[in-house]
């Protein structure tokens, strides 16, 4: 099955009750928490960047995070997300590879769309997406070089404790 949690995992990994009996003593699932600074959502841990820069800077400050800018793939992933921004802000969905084919960091295409009025307009060389500081619906492309704060995501990875 699906694991759903730590415990789940740990449960998956076992081949017979036998073993699970011996494994319970020593290995229990860690209450996961994020890293310091981070905010925790669902299961993953969210960084807001305390300065400015380019989308690919952005970007890149993220993976030496261990994490990538965020997707934003739930309607409770993008309330969140308005709730703790305050000023416009890079997220992880651009259309560099192809005009108008808009795809996640992670190489998805984005199954929920939250861009504003008029959003995506590709106004000259709009190629990187940004949420600006108010509101559901706020999703802007804009110049990958402009200089926004950004959000970095990761997933909490389950770990044994000894």
């Amino acid at each position: 099955g699906q694991v759903k949690s730590c415990r789940d995992h740990i449960i998956s990994d076992v081949v017979t009750p036998h073993h699970y009996r011996v494994l319970k003593g020593s290995f229990l699932p860690a209450d996961k928490t994020c890293p310091v600074g981070w905010s925790k959502f669902n299961h993953r841990c969210y960084l807001q960047s305390e300065r400015s820069d380019s989308w690919d800077a952005a970007r890149k400050n993220c993976t030496d995070e261990e994490a990538d800018l965020i997707v934003i793939d739930s309607p409770e992933e993008e309330t969140f997300l308005s709730t703790i921004i305050n000023e416009q802000t890079w997220i992880g969905l651009n259309d560099k590879e192809q005009e108008g084919t808009w795809k996640w960091v992670d190489g998805t295409p984005p199954t929920l769309m939250y861009w504003a009025s008029s959003q995506p307009d590709d106004g000259g060389d709009e190629d990187c997406a940004y949420v600006r500081n108010h509101g559901k619906n706020s999703w802007m492309d804009f110049r990958c070089s402009a200089s926004f704060h950004w959000i970095c995501e990761k997933t909490l990875n389950c770990s044994t404790v000894y």
